[in-house]
């Protein structure tokens, strides 16, 4: 993944990032042509550290095949985006752009054990019924051992020994603070869910930038 060094975020964000996201688009290489699948995932962590992607796909996915252990595979996961047009900088000759969010995760996939495949369900559930709370969470005990086991074998579960750690989060860090407030506070004010989200993460990125702002517009006031 390109990435200007005022967009990488760190190791540890970017896998941060990743983790909270909990869905990307699995890609994989035939020997022909590039193979996806959108997918949910989990984070764990190997007794070395190493980040592990724990995931499953359906039986008769092509990309059950190509889970050899050695070839790697590449795991896509992107927030929130948004456009920006030139008209919201205060600064001239500026161009449109797109801000947003992405972590590339790299590396080699495993097929997993019929035992490992049941951890991996419930952990996965687990971690996204969690989002529901207060709702009293779902498990796979509510179901008949017959249905479970069934449905099952209908998946095979794999997982990524992550190898490589890659990060884009472009949010206009390399403008001034006066094109940065303008460009927040625009999306802000856009009714797109994406666009708001994108203000707030700039917010949250470079808060002295809105405080100097308003303390502009103090001194400025009547």
């Amino acid at each position: 993944m390109y990435t200007p060094p005022h967009f990488k975020p760190d190791r540890a964000a970017s896998l941060k990032f990743a983790g909270e996201r909990g869905f990307g688009i699995m890609c994989a290489f035939d020997g022909r042509k590039p193979v996806a699948s959108p997918l949910p995932f989990y984070l764990t962590y190997a007794v070395d550290g190493t980040p592990q992607v724990a995931f499953h796909v359906a039986r008769h996915n092509p990309m059950v095949k190509l889970a050899d252990g050695t070839a790697s595979w590449l795991l896509a996961v992107t927030g929130p985006d948004a456009y920006v047009s030139a008209d919201w900088y205060v600064s001239p000759d500026q161009v449109p752009t797109w801000l947003y969010q992405s972590v590339h995760l790299s590396g080699p996939v495993r097929v997993l054990s019929d035992d490992e495949l049941s951890v991996q369900v419930d952990t996965l559930s687990e971690k996204f019924e969690k989002r529901l709370l207060p709702k009293k969470p779902w498990t796979s005990g509510k179901m008949t051992a017959g249905r479970l086991a069934a449905l099952k074998k209908g998946i095979v579960g794999l997982v990524m020994t992550v190898e490589e750690v890659e990060g884009s989060f472009k949010l206009n860090q390399h403008k001034s603070d006066a094109d940065y407030t303008a460009i927040a506070n625009a999306l802000g004010a856009q009714a797109d869910a994406d666009a708001r989200e994108i203000a707030q993460l700039m917010q949250d990125v470079r808060p002295e930038a809105f405080a100097n702002e308003t303390n502009t517009l103090e001194r400025t006031a009547p």
